[in-house]
């Protein structure tokens, strides 16, 4: 009798109190007001479960807690709301856990009226109210007059019935920052994927691979696990949705054993180990396999202790292999530790057995995320590692190879020959102005040193043109630089159209500016080859892309007199003399110099 009473004092109690919805209030935790009662066999009827109600027999959640485990049979929840809000009519329950097989809501009014709604992975994803991987359920809450919510839980997962109202607005921004954390996630994911992707393709090293594997089907697993998959995937495959948790989570730790045992190269370090993690791949896949037919009840609870059991077993690997000298286990070793913390805080979340809170609800992502990044820089770690191995190993080849030089002189000769040819396309590259393709002024000044030792020779005159493409910096401004690289490329064919046959030497001097020597040429004819540049320029217009842009010059002539000291800088000082007499005198014309 003593025993009884105890047993019902909590009950006793329990003053289940209204749920008040006053203004300002956009979400409400029920939790604190929540009455529940465990049906265990499932035998009661909804009207046995309103009576008891009304009789106020519900019993308040265990410490408060929202999570029950894995239970058998149905669980029902009741609070009574007030709307004390005149301008939210509208509510939403969503029961924030997405795994439950059968959620239904029974909203009872104060006239007698009952509405029914149906959410839960067993009903088609469209009955929800909104599309969101949280079963929700919108109905109206009238002003002043109480309401009771009772709803029926029954699933073969996890029991996790965190019940939250909100209203449409906040329910709304809600859904968006989780969807958006969540796609930050699964961003990283793909981003690491793709990244080793890549390396994969490029070096063909199996851990890369088998990484992959591990990300993919650990990114299966928790688009499962966040219900992600019964919205996107098999929204009308209850099946799917309930058998793909431990089937996912089976796929997820073989990939994840079979990584490891190429990272740690196992069969070689410690056959043992290797021993041991065959065993725990040749049970996931045994066991994903069975879990196709058995119940979810026993699959997911089993497949969920196991993959501590796999963790730890890759950590034990581990540990062992870097107590043997192999570096880079070490950071596989914090990976698998960070894992395994968020694994536990999320699996002790499944049983019941630690709070729901952020840290436990996405323990499993943030691990997850962390041990990723960290895995990811533990392969790169271990391909710079092999690397040098792979460096020692050549060193240890070319010594060897010394000893050939003999045998293999022919092909060092013709090594040689390409690398002589080779740095001459580089020399040949150095002296041209990238943008126009002409040679560039440090090369001018080189060649023209011998035109005029030439000249001086022959005593042939050698003229020195400078040009200067007219307003350039408006050019600029007006069409942008882009448009102005354009028109140097184009003033530059222009000018090397004309001088082509003169045999002349052609450079971009600088910015707008162009220099050319035109070897025999005395003022009078290098004056007609300016004036001919000039009319070239004027006469015709640069395109860039759907504009038509005009171009002018300015040009100042100077010839060289052989019989003269004069050298490079007298010869370039005389053209720039005289294009600056060119640009006072309005521009667009060419300018001779009056000094020889």
């Amino acid at each position: 009798m003593l025993a009884w009473l105890v047993c019902l004092l909590p009950a006793l109690a329990f003053a289940q109190t209204d749920v008040a919805l006053t203004p300002g209030i956009a979400r409400v935790a029920l939790a604190p007001q929540l009455g529940h009662y465990h049906d265990q066999e499932d035998a009661d009827t909804l009207a046995m479960v309103w009576r008891r109600v009304d009789d106020a027999r519900m019993a308040p959640l265990p410490g408060g807690a929202e999570a029950f485990g894995f239970q058998r049979g149905t669980f029902w929840f009741h609070a009574r709301v007030v709307n004390r809000d005149p301008h939210e009519p509208r509510w939403m329950l969503v029961q924030e856990y997405p795994l439950s097989d059968e959620v239904d809501l029974h909203v009872r009014y104060a006239d007698g009226r009952v509405r029914h709604f149906a959410g839960g992975d067993h009903r088609p994803f469209a009955a929800r109210s909104v599309r969101y991987r949280h079963p929700n359920f919108s109905f109206e809450l009238p002003l002043g007059a109480p309401v009771d919510l009772l709803v029926r839980v029954r699933s073969q997962s996890s029991m996790q019935v965190p019940l939250q109202l909100y209203t449409p607005k906040a329910f709304t921004e809600v859904s968006r920052d989780a969807q958006l954390a969540i796609g930050v996630y699964y961003g990283i994911m793909l981003a690491l994927f793709v990244y080793n992707l890549v390396l994969w393709l490029w070096l063909r090293d199996a851990s890369y691979f088998w990484y992959l594997c591990h990300v993919s089907a650990f990114g299966l697993v928790l688009f499962t696990l966040n219900g992600l998959g019964f919205e996107y995937l098999w929204p009308g495959a209850p099946w799917m949705a309930d058998h793909m948790v431990p089937i996912s989570i089976c796929l997820a730790l073989v990939a994840m054993l079979q990584f490891s045992r190429t990272f740690l190269e196992l069969p070689r370090r410690w056959p043992p180990g290797n021993v041991l993690l065959l065993a725990l791949m040749l049970f996931f896949v045994l066991f994903g396999i069975a879990s196709i037919w058995l119940p979810v009840r026993i699959s997911t609870p089993v497949a969920s202790r196991a993959v501590l059991a796999g963790v730890i077993g890759i950590v034990i690997a581990t540990i062992v292999v870097l107590r043997r000298g192999y570096a880079p286990a070490s950071l596989l070793l914090l990976a698998w530790s960070v894992f395994l913390l968020g694994t536990a805080a999320f699996t002790l979340l499944a049983f019941g057995l630690l709070p729901k809170n952020f840290v436990t609800e996405y323990g499993v992502q943030i691990g997850s995320a962390l041990e990723m990044l960290l895995l990811s820089v533990a392969l790169g770690h271990r391909y710079a590692a092999l690397r040098q191995e792979n460096l020692r190993i050549t060193a240890e080849a070319n010594l060897r190879l010394e000893r050939k030089v003999a045998q293999r002189t022919q092909e060092v000769r013709s090594a040689l020959l390409r690398l002589e040819d080779a740095h001459a396309r580089l020399r040949d590259s150095s002296r041209r102005d990238g943008l126009t393709g002409l040679y560039n002024r440090t090369w001018f000044h080189e060649a023209f040193r011998d035109l005029v030792q030439q000249a001086r020779q022959t005593g042939a005159p050698l003229a020195v043109l400078m040009i200067d493409l007219d307003h350039f910096k408006s050019i600029n401004d007006r069409h942008g630089h882009l448009a102005g690289d354009d028109c140097l490329r184009w003033a530059a064919r222009c000018i090397g159209r004309i001088l082509r046959p003169h045999d002349a030497l052609l450079a971009r001097f600088g910015g707008e500016e162009f220099v050319a020597a035109l070897p025999g040429c005395d003022l009078a004819d290098a004056g007609a080859v300016a004036e001919a540049i000039r009319r070239a320029l004027g006469e015709d217009a640069c395109t860039s892309g759907e504009t038509r842009i005009r171009v002018t010059a300015s040009l100042g002539v100077h010839v060289l007199d052989p019989r003269t000291d004069a050298g490079v800088d007298e010869a370039l000082g005389g053209a720039d003399g005289a294009l600056y007499a060119a640009k006072a005198n309005g521009r667009d014309c060419v300018e001779l110099s009056s000094s020889r």
